[in-house]
């Protein structure tokens, strides 16, 4: 009995100790599972997460016109093995290689965490993309469910726009741009460009304004002004633009320096064949625009060509034909009179269906861009005591943009009705910056008619 009692109580006492002993040990085990969970969870979450995306992410399919050239910013959320994305790269294909073809892949600087890929389109179609993103040769994440449909070509809605070509104005102005051009050729000083040569500060700073300083301040605008995604994308692209023709045109009317003007629009123009696809892959990112952006090196290349060529000319008859330099000469001042009274009609014959619905925002973001260039590239040169000449061709070059440049790369860029929304940007871009060098001009030629001859 009292064995029996001592073995009852042993067993018992063993069963509770034990019953509580398992118990801790069971609530210890489900603490640790617990918090193995807790620790797995992340991880899973990452790898079951997207880290790659295009644009904003909010489509998979995106539209780009027939043979074409252009640009995809594909984004990458991957922290990397060790906390940084410095080894990953970016592997991308087109599955239908006939409809689309991808180039190559670059990786976005400044660590932007993101590549831009360079497509260049076919026939129309749909042509579906594989993005693998690796990590130093391991595979992260793969992607196949994006598709870019490449569109065939519209026919213009609007006949001022489409048909610009066969405008008879720009027939009649095309004799008078080719030899006024002929004789801003006339007006370049073989010293002055082995000077520039020497001491190319006034080129650097024209280049930092326009492809650093101008796209910025556009991006600006567009978040101050909160611009539709189009019509801000618009307004980047244009501050983007290089000048054109009418930089050099300006510095002579305003006692700049013309060799400066065209050497740094040449020069200028052939950096924008390399700046503006960086320009437009950064800041579409930055605005979230899932567009791919064509820029149209033909035109960047013909633009070259329509200046060099008939400045060119100019230089062998300043050489070879002095009375016919001179005679050129006399009349550059009233050819590039009636060519900024032909492009201000041009400008708003072209664009008049497009800027019948503009709003305020985007007028005043448009009036200010020549503005701010011109004040900032007068800055600029002033801070490098540049002579008055020089502050002032470095002002013109970085305050007038090339807007026609600007529309062609969003024509090629956008279907049809939002590429004329968002050219509302570069039209009134271009027709404030007429307008306000226009006035500048004739301040100009009257301030000197008024000033006071000076003391011998």
């Amino acid at each position: 009995m009292g064995a029996a009692e001592g073995y009852e109580g042993w067993d018992l006492e063993w069963g509770v100790d034990g019953g509580q002993g398992w118990g801790g040990f069971i609530t210890l085990l489900a603490l640790l599972l617990l918090l193995l969970g807790c620790w797995a969870q992340p991880a899973r979450g990452q790898q079951a997460g997207r880290y790659l995306s295009v644009g904003d992410g909010s489509t998979l399919e995106f539209d780009f016109p027939e043979r074409s050239r252009g640009i995809m910013v594909v984004s990458s959320r991957y922290p990397g093995a060790n906390g940084t994305a410095g080894g990953t790269r970016l592997s991308a294909a087109s599955l239908a290689p006939v409809v689309l073809t991808v180039e190559n892949v670059s990786t976005l600087c400044c660590g932007a965490g993101g590549f831009v890929v360079a497509i260049r389109s076919g026939p129309a179609g749909l042509a579906p993309l594989r993005l693998r993103l690796l990590d130093r040769h391991r595979l992260v994440e793969e992607r196949g469910e994006f598709r870019v449909r490449v569109l065939p070509g519209e026919e213009p809605e609007h006949p001022g726009l489409g048909h610009f070509s066969e405008n008879p104005l720009l027939y009649a102005l095309l004799p008078l741009i080719f030899v006024n051009k002929c004789a801003f050729g006339c007006k370049v000083e073989l010293e002055a460009l082995r000077d520039l040569a020497r001491q190319p500060h006034p080129v650097l700073l024209g280049i930092l304004g326009q492809f650093v300083a101008m796209p910025l301040y556009g991006y600006l605008m567009s978040l101050a002004f909160a611009l539709p995604k189009a019509l801000a994308l618009g307004l980047v692209v244009t501050c983007s633009s290089p000048g054109g023709g009418g930089g050099y045109l300006y510095s002579l009317l305003l006692g700049g320096d013309v060799t400066l003007a065209i050497s740094m629009t040449l020069l200028s123009t052939v950096a924008a064949a390399g700046l503006m696809p960086l320009s437009s892959a950064l800041y579409g990112w930055l605005l979230s625009a899932h567009q791919s952006l064509h820029v149209p090196f033909a035109k960047i290349l013909a633009t070259l060509l329509f200046i060099a060529v008939p400045i060119s000319a100019g230089l062998l008859v300043k050489c070879k034909l002095p009375r016919v330099a001179r005679l050129l000469l006399l009349l550059i001042k009233p050819f590039s009179f009636a060519l900024i009274l032909g492009g201000l009609f041009m400008a708003y014959h072209m664009g008049a269906f497009i800027l019948a619905d503009v709003r305020p925002p985007v007028v005043l973001a448009g009036l200010s861009v020549p503005l701010f260039g011109l004040l900032l590239g007068y800055l600029l040169a002033a801070c490098l005591r540049l002579p008055g000449p020089h502050c002032r061709t470095v002002s013109i070059e970085v305050g007038v943009q090339n807007s026609l440049l600007a529309l062609a790369v969003l024509q090629l860029s956008f279907r049809r009705r939002q590429a004329d929304y968002a050219s509302q940007a570069p039209f009134v871009v271009a027709l404030s910056s007429t307008a306000e060098m226009l006035l500048l001009v004739l301040g100009h030629l009257l301030y000197k008619k008024l000033r006071p001859p000076a003391s011998p």
